[in-house]
């Protein structure tokens, strides 16, 4: 990062590689439209299904499995629309939600309300695998989906997506969608390999132009009506001209991340950067508590308060510091307010106010969370005064 800036906030959205920037401006040049068949058209579809390839290859799944979006609210709402099923199957009628999943599904589904049933978690932030089981047996023959995030964007709790999958196997007649949204290209994901139903996620979390989704499907499972009507792209399932300078923005980034993953040090460094500051964090704040630290959790995120902290206080200090982090909890209208999520795990709502979150990525420095430590020393510094000792 610059010298005037720390930025440690890549789950809200990663700053777009030099690279990715590139391959913008290289489709921009293209003047065809990827629906025309002649030949300016023809190298933009050819721009286009490169793209596509490469999103498909960064998570396991057939390049023609691969629908271009807006983004990942657009692709969840498009999921969660009631028009998911398999072929030969009918649509489900009953949505089960895990209770720490992002509000493009707890808010973006179109199931009636008395079909939807919220899946608890435990204090770490791990589904409940036994309550989701017994949610199942209650939905009998119906035909049910499952929706359950890859990785939860606040305190980056990985979820047991394998177990999930073996549990609508066994019911025999639910599918199971994840928004991988936080998960794509910072751990490895295979579709097929775990058996999702559908898989949904966002360019800009892993250094993509924002404004550019997927949605993944698995061999014999449709969206069996277009969200967005009017046209033939995307094999009539999202309609409307693709974006494609943000979409070959999108290929060359999941080509970047899908070489990262199988590198060697693979999340290393991040690892390193983020159990490095949270070490440095807990000896400055004793009282600190890490969420979701009994958890797997992705190896870029710290998600954490101090008791009597105020997030939004804490983050204005920050940023007057030169450093941008976020609050744990949604921040959509650039407020700060209370985190579903951390409810959700049973935390009290006076530590919660308080939660913060540093996510790193692919240029966060050893200095960036030096930074963030001094600042944050001199902030929280105040409120252990306020309490008659010393930090």
């Amino acid at each position: 990062m610059s010298l005037s800036r720390a930025y440690l906030d890549h789950n809200a959205t990663s700053p777009v590689r030099p690279e990715v920037v590139a391959a913008v401006v290289r489709a921009l040049e293209l003047p065809g439209n990827p629906s025309s068949i002649h030949r300016e058209g023809r190298a933009a579809k050819g721009a286009l299904e490169a793209a596509r390839a490469r999103v498909a290859a960064l998570v396991g799944a057939g390049r023609g499995r691969v629908v271009f979006t807006s983004g990942g609210t657009e692709a969840a709402n498009a999921v969660l629309s009631g028009a998911l099923t398999r072929v030969g199957y009918p649509a489900p009628t009953r949505l089960l939600i895990g209770a720490t999943e992002h509000p493009c599904v707890s808010a973006g589904h179109r199931f009636p309300p008395e079909t939807v049933e919220i899946v608890p978690v435990d204090g770490t932030g791990l589904i409940d695998l036994a309550a989701l089981e017994r949610s199942l047996e209650r939905a009998g023959d119906e035909a049910v989906l499952i929706s359950v995030h890859a990785a939860n964007n606040e305190t980056g709790v990985i979820q047991p997506l394998a177990a999930v999958v073996a549990l609508a196997k066994a019911h025999g007649r639910a599918l199971v969608h994840s928004d991988a949204v936080q998960a794509v290209g910072k751990m490895p994901l295979d579709v097929e390999a775990l058996g999702l139903d559908a898989l949904t996620l966002s360019g800009h979390k892993f250094a993509a132009p924002k404004g550019t989704g997927a949605i993944v499907l698995a061999e014999g499972v449709v969206l069996d009506r277009a969200f967005i009507r009017g046209g033939g792209q995307e094999a009539r399932q999202r309609c409307g001209t693709e974006n494609l300078p943000g979409l070959a923005g999108l290929g060359e980034a999941a080509r970047i991340a899908r070489a990262r993953l199988a590198g060697i040090d693979a999340g290393l460094r991040d690892l390193s950067l983020r159990d490095s500051v949270e070490a440095a964090l807990l000896a400055i704040a004793p009282d600190a508590v890490v969420f979701g630290s009994g958890a797997p959790r992705l190896p870029n995120t710290l998600c954490f308060s101090v008791p009597g902290l105020d997030a939004a206080t804490a983050l204005m200090a920050l940023d007057l510091a030169g450093v941008a982090i976020s609050s744990g909890s949604a921040c959509s209208s650039g407020k700060v307010a209370r985190s579903s999520v951390l409810a959700a795990m049973g935390v009290s709502p006076a530590l919660a106010a308080g939660a913060l979150r540093v996510s790193f990525g692919w240029n966060s420095e050893e200095s960036d969370g030096a930074r963030f430590l001094t600042a944050f020393e001199r902030h929280v510094a105040t409120l252990y005064q306020r309490r008659g000792y010393a930090a």
